[in-house]
């Protein structure tokens, strides 16, 4: 027997991806808009365009392998424009992958940009903010994205739940999600921001509908709801996702306490990367 031999087997680390992320230009973080988050996040504002390296070093701190990055498009401005995001892929196509985002005010040019976004840009979904346009998910001007996105197979990606910012919060009720899987069931939509203080109806939408899925973006592992640890750890092992909301919460601080979870190997899997690769079809 050889010294320093053991019968036991280290665990390989898992792979993971996160679901929901942002690497800022100056134009987003600066926004007014997100001036009530900075008195709890304690997040600086920067006075010049933060590298992709940074963003790629808070990845490797945490062992995150990817990192699904957003464009943020909101009424009469773009914060972070779909070109902006792929050009940060550019720079890192190992590590990053782009979601994209419209102007749902112009229903045929988002539609356009949507074809683009995947077609030309590679692209692996939309994400559009119900609470920045001030209508929920169940109004006529979303439902040619929802076309859009179905006959492209790439998810419909949003938020559900309370809004950080000093808007109206009722738009981001998870039941409305209810009600476009019900006219659009072959839709994938991933909820992000766990549905709190709704996470019930998050869960409940769920598991009714195939292809409702939550992402964890926006809460650290210690702030999930009971209800939602519940639903991971039994029938929702394959229906949530595991994100950030970079740079908002570090990836290393979102995965602080991940051991206490009690999560099976299967599950953590699942959770962490497995999920995000079937839904987001990264293989």
């Amino acid at each position: 027997m050889q010294n320093g031999s053991t019968n036991s087997k280290s665990k390989t680390k898992p792979e993971i991806i996160d679901a929901w992320a942002q690497h800022p230009t100056l134009r987003h973080i600066s926004d007014p808009i997100f001036d009530s988050l900075k008195r709890w996040t304690k997040m600086p504002t920067p006075t010049e365009e933060i590298p992709v390296e940074i963003t790629i070093a808070a990845m490797d701190y945490a062992g995150v392998s990817k990192s699904l990055i957003s464009a943020w498009v909101a009424p009469g401005k773009e914060m972070i424009s779909n070109d902006d995001v792929a050009g940060f892929v550019k720079t890192a196509p190992d590590r990053l992958v782009g979601i994209g985002s419209v102007d749902i005010s112009k229903p045929m040019e988002a539609v356009k940009e949507i074809h683009r976004c995947v077609e030309e840009l590679d692209f692996k979904g939309i994400r559009v903010l119900p609470w920045l346009w001030s209508v929920p998910p169940t109004d006529r001007l979303f439902y040619p994205v929802y076309v859009a996105c179905c006959e492209l197979d790439i998810p419909f990606c949003t938020q559900i739940g309370h809004t950080g910012p000093l808007m109206p919060s009722e738009v981001g009720r998870p039941l409305y999600l209810d009600q476009v899987a019900l006219d659009f069931p072959e839709l994938k939509i991933v909820g992000g921001h766990i549905g709190y203080p709704w996470t019930e109806e998050a869960v409940a939408v769920a598991s009714k509908h195939e292809n409702v899925y939550i992402d964890t973006s926006a809460y650290t592992i210690k702030r999930y709801p009971p209800e939602l640890t519940r639903y991971l750890k039994n029938h929702g092992k394959d229906k949530v996702l595991f994100g950030t909301n970079y740079p908002m919460i570090n990836p290393s601080k979102a995965l602080e306490g991940l051991g206490e979870l009690g999560l099976s190997e299967e599950t953590e899997a699942l959770f962490l990367a497995g999920n995000v690769k079937r839904v987001f079809k990264l293989e």
